[in-house]
């Protein structure tokens, strides 16, 4: 081992200093409302599986944690958050000297909760080594590519994966101190109510540190943070004016249909495989999400283009730039956001006459299609017209409009439609 090595820029006195000052930190941390990912958390505790949570910087996955550690107590586990820069040139041949002075602080514990793994080389590698020792890991990263092929290749059915997501719009009203409304009792001005906290969350979104200190700029610093630290730095990219300008589109952009090949051309990128590279980078970093159109011909998914949907509305409207509110783009991204949290099997549909489906799922043939208002009746044509032609070319059993306000179900050919309230429906999922 050379003198450079982490493990000889600090003595064992500096080291057990940041165990022990970051442990007090964790333990301190104020946890917040309970998440609904918590319960999934605590499912996988009396498994001997590692369980990993995975999602966007300051999303809340530390703090999910702590959530954790409140039940297993303050003498049942080790924490090191890998972030910290007194951490940088840790790799995995290094755990067994850190383990060490773990047991010296705190004695023999056999539960480790480790914040951002991705930073850590060769980490898959300890990780696995200690788990047949017996011990369980709690683990959190921001980097979902490279969680996926290391676990893959290293903990092939021996982890948990949980993807944490911003608050959704029942964690938002939880954490504003809203009270959660009786969706059977719901009166005119519950309704109304109901509806301007959603606008509300709509502009917020639910990072949480975003909500609660809305004063700050905590939104773009965080994209910053993600452009630069998680992508350029990490994949050591050189045009990352290019990649700046690429994320400030597609984000000013969202629910919208973009083709890679004019995208190539709009930001004068060498190739389709750049721009292709620089969406899967955003994709990993958690800041978008990309979606195909339905079509049995995979080539032609692969191809067609794709309806791109950002991380958290709230950095939509932070960082994105738009003429005039953007409300009803963002309530399908928030459609999306609550879709993607139970399956990623989602797609767009196309019909052969060029109409237009926001989201359809296989597993359920379900068609749903998300409008401000139905009231306008070019918009009701517009929106039926859709998905009368979804309905025959996709097969469909099921068919969901949502919008401002629940109305009664109808029939569209044999089709019977639902109309539900956005807001009602999203304190559902």
């Amino acid at each position: 081992m050379n003198e450079n090595s982490w493990k000889f820029r600090w003595s064992k006195d500096q080291v057990k200093s940041l165990l022990l000052e970051q442990f007090d930190s964790f333990w301190g941390k104020d946890t917040g409302i309970p998440r609904d990912k918590l319960a999934e958390v605590e499912k996988a505790a009396g498994l001997p599986h590692a369980v990993i949570v995975s999602g966007l910087r300051r999303v809340g996955k530390s703090t999910l944690l702590a959530q954790m550690a409140r039940k297993l107590g303050a003498d049942t586990f080790y924490y090191l958050n890998f972030e910290d820069d007194r951490f940088l040139g840790f790799e995995a041949q290094d755990a067994n000297d850190l383990y060490q002075l773990l047991v010296e602080l705190f004695g023999e514990r056999k539960v480790f909760i480790l914040d951002e793994i991705q930073n850590v080389s060769g980490w898959e590698r300890f990780i696995r080594s200690f788990m047949d020792m017996g011990f369980k890991f709690y683990i959190t990263g921001s980097n979902a590519s490279l969680l996926s092929r290391e676990l893959g290749t290293r903990l092939t059915g021996r982890y948990v994966p949980i993807e944490l997501f911003p608050f959704s719009f029942k964690e938002y009203l939880q954490f504003k101190n809203e009270a959660l409304p009786d969706l059977n009792r719901m009166k005119t001005t519950d309704t109304a109510r109901l509806n301007s906290l959603l606008d509300e969350y709509l502009r917020a979104g639910g990072i949480p540190d975003a909500v609660k200190y809305p004063e700050l700029p905590l939104l773009r610093t965080l994209y910053e943070d993600v452009l630069y630290r998680d992508i350029a730095t990490r994949y050591r990219l050189d045009a990352v004016t290019a990649l700046r300008e690429l994320a400030y589109y597609l984000i000013s952009n969202p629910a919208t249909a973009v083709s890679f090949n004019k995208l190539k051309d709009q930001f004068k990128l060498g190739s389709v495989n750049t721009i292709k590279n620089y969406v899967d980078y955003m994709q990993n970093s958690w800041l978008i999400f990309t979606l195909n159109v339905y079509d049995y011909s995979v080539k032609r998914q692969q191809i067609a283009p794709k309806k791109t949907y950002c991380i958290d509305t709230g950095l939509a409207s932070a960082v994105g730039f738009n003429f005039s509110p953007n409300t009803g783009r963002l309530l399908e991204n928030l459609v999306f956001l609550a879709l993607r949290q139970k399956t990623d099997e989602i797609y767009y549909l196309l019909s052969p006459e060029g109409y237009e489906v926001d989201f359809y799922l296989p597993e359920t043939r379900q068609l749903i299609q998300v409008t401000q208002s139905l009231d306008n009746p070019s918009t009701r044509e517009r929106e039926l017209r859709a998905l009368a032609a979804a309905v025959s070319n996709a097969k469909a059993e099921r068919a969901l409009i949502l919008t401002h306000a629940n109305a009664d179900k109808f029939l569209l050919g044999n089709q019977p439609v639902e109309v539900r309230s956005v807001a009602e429906w999203l304190l559902e999922q």
